[in-house]
Parts: structure tokens; C-alpha cells; sequence
């Protein structure tokens, strides 16, 4: 295809910013979307390279995955580009075209690696692959009360001067950082990362209500993967999760594999924070797109079974869940629109991490992230920046 030629997907229904378009086009070039209309308003240009399709396919934006540490036996604590690469390249076939590199808690050595190779690699990524947008710090500043498959032996009090040398590593590149505010110093570095325009999430955290509270009043924002890894909801005691529920200030991440919640569960948040304040993420692992078996998470063996991933004791330890299969199982648990999917993975990341100006949604002079899903909702095509990056085998 020659470079100077524009895509145009056609006869399609296109899930734009402000209106669905149910016999639509949307044309592509120069990595930018510069035509949206329907179909009678197109007119054929000579270099127009059409993809002629049927009003069952569906094209949305590309997701924009807040919590991810691997896939295809990449993590992003290997400290390699090639780790990234890999991630990069694979994501696009599950309809994902950015995210925010995640790292664990581990020594402070292994976490400034990991820092510093996503930093360098964020400044020298090319526009074929999903694009790294930033990095999510995950820990080490959590609660050990609430540890999850967080290594317990490298758990460490909040700490702004580690925060701001960790930074540097990672070229400034970090963007979202998930803590538990209640630890000591959790509020000063929750008002230092709102300060320096980094989202504060609250998450591994035995936070009351309460603390909560305070925690939002110092600048958090966001919540790591509700349910898991918090203070639960209690009648006297509403916890983390009734902060989740109630607080509006909130964007609330939600891992809709069935597995770490109920798809009860994952109704009853959904009804209770609706899509304008929800984030579905994967949180996946290396292990997510291999065979079952046992992979490594943080120098621990994570055993792998068809949908679950968990550490020797039991403990849930990520998940192998890919985005195009959180975007069907959330609409079966919830019964909610394709529009709210396009809130929750793409338009509330996209807001959350101040992206919305150039990714999030389907608009003229916006990134060429998109995703053309079929009549049973899977990927059929994803292009990012306008390059066709993945294509559904017949």
C-alpha cells in the first residue's frame, strides 16, 4: 500500500465520538483520522485504499489498557525492549493499541531496571505496534495486609524522595502510581503525585472509608482493580469498595474475567458506577496468548490453567485475560451498549491519564487507534496510528 494513500473503511457502523453511524466510513491518513461520515457523503479519491465490509462490523477506538504486566511470555519487569516489543506487537490482536506498562513490587533495583527500559523505550517506539503511553508504578507502596501476589519481602512505606529518583529513571514517564494511602507518608506522596500530574489509585490497601476520603481530598483519583486486593464493604465499615461505589471522583478499574469476581459482582459495581466512571483493564500476565503451565511473576511460579492464574497457595495472582474478551463478558454480565464499552476502555482511560485530546475516540485529527470488531464481536482489524496492525485470519 503506498504511504501517501489513505485507508477508508466502509460500510460500516462506526462508533464516533458524539453520534453511531450505522452505514458509516471513516477514513485514515497520516496515522490520523480525517474523514467520519456515512456512506453517501464519501467521495473516492485516487489514492484511496477501501476496506469494504457490511453494517455488522462494528468499528470502535482501540483500547487503552491501564493495568497490564505481560503477555506472550513478556512482562514488563523483564527490563528488556524486547519484553516491550512483545507486548506491543501482541496486543493489537485482542482490539488493544495502547497501555501503560506495569511493574510489581520487587527490590528497588529490579523496579528502577524495569523504570528505566520502559522510559527509553516509550521515547524510541515506532507507530506499528500498540503504543506504550506511560507506565502504571504498582507497588511497592502498599498495604502487607493486602498483598495479594505482591511479594511481601519488598513492601515499603510510601516514600516521595524514592518516588521523585524513580521518575527520573523512567524519564518522566510515569504516569499512574497504585498505593495504599493509609501506610505512613501514603497521603504526602498521593498529594506529591497529584502535584506532578501522576493518577494516585488507591489499591492494595486496607484503607476505611474514611481514609479514603482523605486519601481523595490529598489528590487520589483512581482505584486499582476493585474487589481485589482492598478493604471490603461492611454495614458498619464501608471500606475501600464503598469509597469505589459512592465517590465520584473515582474512575474505578474492574478485571471482568468471571474469575476475580463473580459476574454478580462485576453487575453490581457496574450498576453502581455505570460506565462513566468505570475502567476495564486485563492486569494479564506473561502467561496470557501461551499454553497452560507454570510462568514466573515477580521470582514467583504463577501455575496457569485454562483461565486462572495463581501462586502455589491459591492466591490469585493476574489474570490471562484478553481486552476483546472483557469487552464480551462485560456486556453479558451487565447487558450493557457497545457505546458504554467505548466509555470504559477507551474514552475514561483516555481522560484519566489527560490523553482524551489525541486518543479515546473516534474524531477527526484524533490517532488512527482503531478497531474493527465482527458480528460476534471479535477483532477482525486493529490499526494503530493507521497502520494495519493485526488482521483476524480467515
Amino acid at each position: 500500500m503506498d504511504t501517501h494513500s489513505s485507508i477508508i473503511i466502509y460500510n460500516v457502523t462506526v462508533y464516533g465520538e458524539n453520534q453511531t453511524l450505522k452505514n458509516g466510513y471513516i477514513k485514515l491518513t497520516n496515522k490520523k483520522i480525517t474523514e467520519i461520515g456515512e456512506i453517501h457523503q464519501y467521495v473516492r479519491q485516487p489514492n484511496d485504499h477501501v476496506i469494504e465490509l457490511s453494517p455488522s462490523y462494528k468499528v470502535i477506538p482501540g483500547a487503552i489498557d491501564v493495568h497490564i504486566h505481560g503477555v506472550n511470555n513478556a512482562d514488563a519487569m523483564d527490563g528488556t525492549a524486547e519484553a516491550l516489543k512483545t507486548m506491543a506487537r501482541t496486543l493489537p490482536k485482542e482490539g488493544t493499541t495502547s497501555f501503560l506498562a506495569t511493574t510489581m513490587t520487587q527490590s528497588n533495583e529490579a523496579v528502577e531496571k524495569a523504570l528505566r527500559n520502559a522510559g527509553a523505550y516509550i521515547e524510541e517506539q515506532t507507530s506499528t505496534d500498540a503504543e506504550v503511553v506511560g507506565i502504571h508504578l504498582e507497588g511497592p507502596f502498599i498495604s502487607p495486609k493486602r498483598a495479594g501476589a505482591q511479594p511481601p519481602t519488598h513492601i515499603q512505606d510510601p516514600n516521595v524522595t524514592l518516588f521523585q529518583e524513580w521518575q527520573k529513571a523512567a524519564g518522566g514517564h510515569i504516569k499512574l502510581v497504585t498505593l495504599a494511602p493509609e501506610q505512613p507518608n501514603g497521603l504526602a506522596l498521593t498529594s506529591y503525585l497529584k502535584e506532578t500530574n501522576v493518577v494516585a489509585s488507591i489499591g492494595h490497601s486496607d484503607s476505611t472509608y474514611d481514609q479514603v476520603g482523605e486519601a481523595i481530598e490529598a489528590g487520589a483519583s483512581h482505584i486499582t482493580h476493585l474487589y481485589n486486593g482492598m478493604r471490603g464493604l461492611h454495614h458498619r465499615e464501608p471500606g475501600v469498595l464503598g469509597a469505589a461505589y459512592l465517590r465520584g471522583e473515582l474512575f474505578v478499574e474492574l478485571i471482568t474475567d468471571g474469575i476475580h469476581c463473580r459476574p454478580e459482582m462485576v453487575k453490581l459495581a457496574y450498576d453502581q458506577i455505570t460506565s462513566e466512571r468505570m475502567i476495564l483493564i486485563t492486569d494479564s500476565l506473561r502467561a496470557k496468548w501461551l499454553k497452560n503451565g507454570t510462568y514466573d511473576l515477580g521470582g514467583q511460579p504463577v501455575h496457569v490453567n485454562d483461565t486462572t492464574a495463581t501462586l502455589a497457595d491459591g492466591t490469585l495472582a493476574g489474570s490471562i485475560l484478553k481486552m476483546n474478551d472483557a469487552i464480551k463478558n462485560t456486556m453479558s454480565f451487565t447487558n450493557c451498549s457497545l457505546e458504554d464499552i467505548v466509555k470504559m476502555t477507551a474514552e475514561n482511560p483516555a481522560k484519566q491519564l489527560n490523553l482524551f485530546d489525541t486518543k479515546g475516540s473516534l474524531k477527526i485529527g484524533k490517532d488512527a487507534d482503531i478497531v474493527v470488531l465482527n458480528e460476534n464481536l471479535d477483532v477482525e482489524m486493529t490499526f494503530c496510528r493507521g497502520t494495519l496492525s493485526f488482521q483476524k485470519e480467515d
